[in-house]
């Protein structure tokens, strides 16, 4: 979990004004699950500081491990050539786990940046964490300069699918571009790259569910929730030739089982909530469920069958899940006999 801070949103929204407007700080943190947005603005704030055809004189770049406290110090002393300021960027440097006598140098550096240096920390394979108990933790947490890119909420992605559509000619409706976030995820490096094949397999100017389904590469869930709503309307050979393609490219029979189990845990929740009159929106807000055609399907499956089967196909995949435990090397075999149990919807008895 990223830290809890007031920085995550308000440091975000200024540095925004400041790239917009200018102001732009001495010293930023850059961190968070959203590499597209993170690349992105400090694509703009290299080209907010960096005067075209200046880069190599005023751009001052170091990795992780290859970096040192001493390194940034002589960089951030380092005067601009032919422009106002210079651009200090470290990726991957580990700012809490410099010891004490680092970490106070360093507070001791970014209390006295001078004002023609931007200095910028980005963490990519590094996790960071600030340690709000240290001195520089809390002057990080004080000056704003921590800027989390978190993965953003389906109606921020659902905006900006339908303008990255409209920039590429196309034109898409809301619920189909949250049916797209459901297919290959909310990061938007995969959804940036599946729009692209999408809007160029598309004949016509709308962009449709079978024009995403026909190129873009479905996440995990996506393809089991598929499988597992086949088996809900009992179409066996569908679920069974998802099944079959899941197996073939390798994804691990447990990671199938576990989205299988969920599925039918949401189906039995569905089934209890129908019985006892609750809504639809009752149902996704406790599963915290973000698409409404997901929840609609879920509602409508669950009125097919009982509460006693439900409560079956529960129990038959936490079953399915010990006997792959200790079945090592018979996993497909464990899985493919519980789709057949699960589709031929055998009499059960409640126990």
């Amino acid at each position: 979990m990223p830290p809890k801070q007031q920085t995550d949103n308000t440091a975000m929204r200024e540095l925004k004004k400041a790239l917009r407007q200018g102001g732009l700080k001495n010293l930023y943190v850059f961190y968070g699950d959203e590499t597209f947005l993170r690349e992105y603005y400090l694509g703009e704030l290299k080209k907010a500081i960096l005067p075209q055809g200046m880069e190599d004189f005023n751009l001052h770049t170091a990795q992780g491990k290859e970096c040192s406290v001493d390194w940034i110090a002589q960089a951030v002393d380092c005067l601009p050539m032919m422009s106002e300021r210079t651009l200090v960027l470290v990726t991957d440097f580990d700012l809490m786990g410099q010891g004490e006598r680092g970490r106070q140098q360093l507070l001791e550096l970014f209390e006295d940046l001078p004002d023609y240096c931007c200095l910028v920390f980005v963490y990519d394979l590094l996790n960071f964490k600030v340690d709000g108990r240290s001195k520089l933790g809390t002057y990080l947490k004080k000056s704003e300069a921590l800027v989390n890119f978190q993965r953003q909420s389906t109606g921020d992605l659902t905006d900006w699918i339908v303008r990255k559509c409209k920039a590429m000619g196309h034109r898409v409706d809301s619920a189909d571009a949250q049916y797209l976030i459901f297919l290959c995820g909310d990061s938007m490096t995969n959804l940036s790259t599946e729009l692209e094949k999408i809007c160029a397999y598309a004949s016509g100017e709308r962009v449709t569910r079978e024009d995403m389904d026909a190129v873009a590469i479905p996440q995990v869930d996506a393809v089991v929730f598929q499988m597992t709503d086949a088996l809900a309307r009992r179409d066996f050979d569908k679920a069974a030739a998802v099944l079959a393609d899941l197996l073939h490219s390798q994804e691990a029979p447990i990671m199938i089982l576990s989205v299988m189990g969920k599925y039918f845990r949401q189906l039995y929740t569905a089934r209890l909530y129908l019985d006892a009159g609750k809504s639809r929106s009752d149902f996704m807000q406790l599963w915290g469920m973000k698409h409404s055609f997901q929840g609609d399907k879920l509602m409508d499956a669950a009125r097919k069958f009982s509460l006693v089967w439900c409560r079956h196909a529960v129990r038959r995949c936490a079953e399915a899940d010990l006997q792959m435990k200790i079945n090592y090397g018979a996993e497909g075999e464990i899985l493919t006999q519980l789709l057949m149990e699960l589709s031929a919807g055998r009499k059960v008895i409640e126990c």
